[in-house]
């Protein structure tokens, strides 16, 4: 074959691939969009249907023992009015402020250094990355009895271990000075694999360049972490502390199994006292707007820190 005739051909072929292409890309996208549409169909029914649904009854002061109120809009912000002026609801918010404070910063805390530890090339400590996630992969209600077993005197191998050693320990979980303590503790213990896990992947992923260079230059190894590897890891552990707080706001079967919300109100936080509206007194409306507001709040907080972290954070 001549070469003016395979030039002809490959010009032939190049005019028709331009009209092909564009006829493949329409197709892979109707495709793509047929293959989404049943899952975001079903998403919208089991989310967005029954958000809207909570909203609308924020605005109604839906009670279960009156069913009469549950269209009933003609005070759509009396619910909202009681929030401001209830304090028992201002002091759940505080509750569940300071159970998110330390939580977080504890679980950013371990999960930071057992990562660095972790990343120490060693066979042992490879083997222990798996020990390290068995908390996380619990379900919550085991974790929660298993932390109902520590805290029960009677029961508990740490308060055998404290009388041993003649300590007289309270029971930790009715005690109203370590109640909510206690909640940090095992919600700490069962969350904090999760930051593990992400920093020990970056670190993983860092150029080894970056750490050589630095020896050489003569850093120590407090030098290396500060100026070198926390730089680099900065919006993993922003990343990370964003998500256990959305969770931390969640927090719901430790304190359920646990404390119950008490002793009296100290381990009382938002969602509990929402939940206590809703099914102990039956005021699904008033609930409602504690939850939307809720929601609000966390949606602000959120948008508050992906600005802070920036959604183009790079880890390379």
């Amino acid at each position: 074959m001549s070469i003016g005739r395979v030039a002809h051909d490959t010009d032939r072929f190049a005019g028709m691939s331009s009209t092909a292409l564009g006829t493949i890309g329409r197709r892979q996208r109707r495709f793509f969009i047929y293959c989404v549409a049943p899952s975001l169909a079903v998403l919208a029914i089991i989310t967005l249907l029954p958000s809207l649904y909570l909203l609308v009854t924020s605005f109604t002061p839906l009670n279960l023992t009156r069913p009469e109120t549950q269209w009933d809009f003609s005070h759509p912000w009396q619910s909202y009015r009681e929030l401001l002026a209830d304090g028992r609801l201002a002091n759940s918010v505080w509750v569940q402020v300071k159970l998110s404070f330390w939580t977080v910063s504890l679980q950013l805390l371990i999960g930071l250094g057992l990562a660095l530890l972790l990343n120490v090339k060693s066979r042992l400590l490879e083997a222990l990355r798996t020990v390290f996630l068995i908390p996380m992969v619990l379900p919550p209600i085991v974790v929660a009895i298993i932390w109902k077993v520590i805290y029960t005197p009677d029961i508990s191998p740490m308060h055998g271990i404290f009388r041993a050693l003649g300590w007289n320990v309270p029971a930790l979980i009715t005690d109203p000075q370590w109640a909510l303590t206690s909640i940090i503790v095992a919600d700490t213990w069962e969350w904090f694999p999760f930051t593990m896990l992400m920093v020990l992947a970056s670190l993983q992923m860092m150029p080894q360049e970056l750490l050589d260079a630095a020896r050489v230059d003569g850093a120590s190894p407090w030098q290396l972490t500060r100026h070198v590897t926390l730089p680099f890891i900065k919006g993993v552990l922003l990343v990370a502390g964003l998500f256990r707080l959305i969770d931390s706001i969640k927090a719901f079967p430790l304190i359920f199994i646990l404390t119950d919300g008490g002793p009296g109100n100290v381990t009382e936080v938002t969602n509990y006292y929402s939940f206590l509206q809703a099914f102990n007194f039956s005021y699904l409306g008033f609930s409602s707007a504690i939850t939307v507001a809720l929601l609000g709040a966390t949606v602000v907080l959120s948008w508050v820190i992906i600005r802070a972290v920036g959604w183009g954070v790079r880890v390379d």
